[in-house]
């Protein structure tokens, strides 16, 4: 077998499915990640579809359904806190706006973590990141920021939509993202005065601003998220103290629970703040480096998808590189062959797009309001149906190459 030696960079979900598949097939894997550990918490991620086949053929859906955080469904909440709309979790069977198997995603990453083990099967270097790649024809020499420069048969992009392995192999960013003049923040707290009853809350404000909290797994933990429409703005990612200071002015004054949700963004540790947009790619392979998920094909949290998108991006670039024995130039070109139907459509928006989620006047909050409460009839139903079985439009390959190789002990970088 051919280009067994692999690097991937980025440990949050598609980086460890990856591993998980390639050190299956015989490959010697290697993670780098630039957070010191493993990241915990999170937001809700939700498996759906081909995405949650992709999990059931790892032997884990076992284990995810212990995971699942409890949710009543997803309502809109007007400023007094009554209900507007909703949509409970059992609508469009279980694969609506809420998912029959929704898991944080610290849960979801620690779980293909565990799977792809760390220390054995895969080698994890944390607190570390790319720096260079000096491409030649056998192979890449990767500096990195701490560690020694190290020699991989082939680099794989697993680390997200502003990904440093993107950057260095296809270009700048600007060339591939595409932003989609909504920011959004996500950060946990801890309010048992929050009332929720179970359910995943949003409330909407004019100018596109939208609040909502979701529970968590204890008593009091929620799940926060507020978002708003703007262009590009001067605030640098990571500078969280004026990003919270920012969210503080653009919500200043709003109904429902906002207020005790602003007071929560200074006892929080667990909080970030990102401009959404999609990354879009005539190729996602060039040379011997790769890209998957949203480091290659973020479709934005407005679609749902981009968890199935990771994973199955992972099980495919997987089961292609292990069925050409490593041949990288046609596992490559099999990958973009079988990826590229299935990302044309996860990447098309819900009806409204970013309107729909974030109206900017009354009138556009009505009408989706309307929208919503009409979900069960036409023309309203079949829309909804449609974006959410694109989740499971694709037909997975099966692999019998992914299986083949015993597990052993490959690149025993120790966790950190």
């Amino acid at each position: 077998m051919e280009n067994t030696d692999i690097l991937i960079s980025g440990a949050g979900v598609a980086g460890p499915a990856l591993a998980y598949w390639l050190n299956a097939a015989g490959f010697s894997v290697t993670v780098v990640e630039r957070a010191p550990a493993l990241r915990t918490g999170g937001q809700t991620v939700d498996l759906r579809g081909a995405g949650r086949e992709v999990v059931a053929r790892m032997g884990l859906m076992d284990r995810a359904r212990s995971l699942v955080v409890e949710q009543r469904g997803y309502a809109i909440v007007d400023a007094r806190g009554r209900m507007s709309a909703a949509m409970p979790a059992d609508s469009f069977g279980g694969e609506g706006i809420i998912s029959e198997i929704e898991i944080l995603r610290g849960d979801l990453g620690r779980l293909l973590y565990d799977a792809s083990e760390p220390g054995r099967a895969t080698g994890y270097l944390f607190d570390d990141t790319i720096t260079g790649l000096d491409e030649d024809a056998d192979g890449v020499t990767v500096t990195f920021e701490k560690a020694a420069a190290r020699r991989f048969a082939l680099v794989v992009g697993a680390d997200g939509a502003h990904s440093t392995l993107r950057r260095l192999a296809f270009g700048p960013e600007e060339r591939y993202f595409s932003p989609l003049n909504l920011y959004t923040s996500w950060f946990g707290a801890v309010d048992q005065s929050v009332a929720l009853d179970g359910w995943y809350l949003a409330h909407n404000a004019p100018g596109g601003r939208v609040a909502s909290a979701r529970p968590g797994h204890g008593p009091g933990e929620l799940k926060v998220s507020l978002s708003f429409r703007s262009g590009p703005l001067p605030v640098r990612r990571g500078d969280t103290a004026t990003q919270r200071a920012l969210l503080k002015e653009r919500f200043a004054g709003l109904g429902w629970e906002v207020p005790r949700l602003l007071r929560a963004l200074d006892a929080t540790d667990e909080f970030t703040l990102d401009h959404i947009g999609q990354v879009r790619m005539d190729a996602w392979t060039r040379g011997r480096a790769a890209l998957i998920g949203d480091a290659g094909y973020c479709p934005t949290p407005l679609t749902g998808l981009g968890t199935s998108l990771s994973l199955i991006g992972a099980y495919v670039l997987a089961g292609e590189l292990a069925s050409a024995r490593g041949d990288h130039r046609a596992a490559f070109a099999a990958y973009e062959r079988t990826m590229r139907p299935y990302v044309r459509q996860a990447q098309e928006l819900p009806p409204g797009g970013v309107g729909g989620y974030a109206p900017n006047s009354r009138a556009g909050i009505a009408l989706r309001n309307l929208s919503m409460r009409s979900m069960n009839r036409w023309p309203v139903r079949p829309l909804l149906a449609k974006q959410f079985a694109k989740a499971g439009d694709i037909a997975l390959p099966d692999y019998p190459a992914l299986g083949a190789s015993p597990r052993r002990r490959v690149n025993p970088v120790q966790s950190s």
